[in-house]
């Protein structure tokens, strides 16, 4: 996957819209900061385990997503866009491969919204994920909320 921003058709695009009661900065630290980012990111029931975590453009995150089935999923992805505290862009460079986009806007100084888009390189392998990723998403989205939460 190259590192560039891939253009959005909305049949290779997934996305996750969500308005949370937290002020832009504090969502982007949730997103951005590690000892957050690790509590919250994935499914319910999934912890994690990161092994690097270099929050700049070209940086590496690698990581192991711990499932509550016993099972290790190893994650690799690469950020090629941020822009503190607007957006981050990275690039998941394991399969299933996309590019993620997440787009943080003020509504308000306490209400944000976030988008949150995989953007996949053919409306095939976006078809094929599609049901299974907009439901763990939205589980996604509420761990990150719980997160906002505890960061008051």
């Amino acid at each position: 996957m190259k590192n560039v921003i891939l253009p959005k058709h909305p049949d290779h695009t997934i996305e996750n819209k969500r308005q949370v009661n937290a002020n832009r900065n504090t969502v982007y630290k949730a997103v951005t900061l590690a000892g957050h980012l690790s509590k919250w990111w994935g499914p319910n029931g999934f912890t994690n385990t990161f092994n690097k975590y270099e929050l700049k453009e070209g940086g590496l995150w690698d990581f192991v997503m711990h499932g509550p089935d016993g099972n290790d999923y190893h994650n690799q992805s690469v950020f090629i866009k941020i822009e503190e505290p607007k957006v981050v862009v990275f690039n998941h460079i394991v399969p299933p491969e996309f590019q993620a986009v997440i787009t943080l806007k003020k509504i308000t100084p306490e209400k944000t919204q976030i988008t949150f888009q995989q953007v996949f390189e053919t409306a095939e392998a976006c078809a094929k994920l599609k049901d299974f990723c907009l439901e763990k998403n939205e589980e996604n989205l509420d761990r990150l909320e719980a997160e906002l939460e505890k960061m008051k």
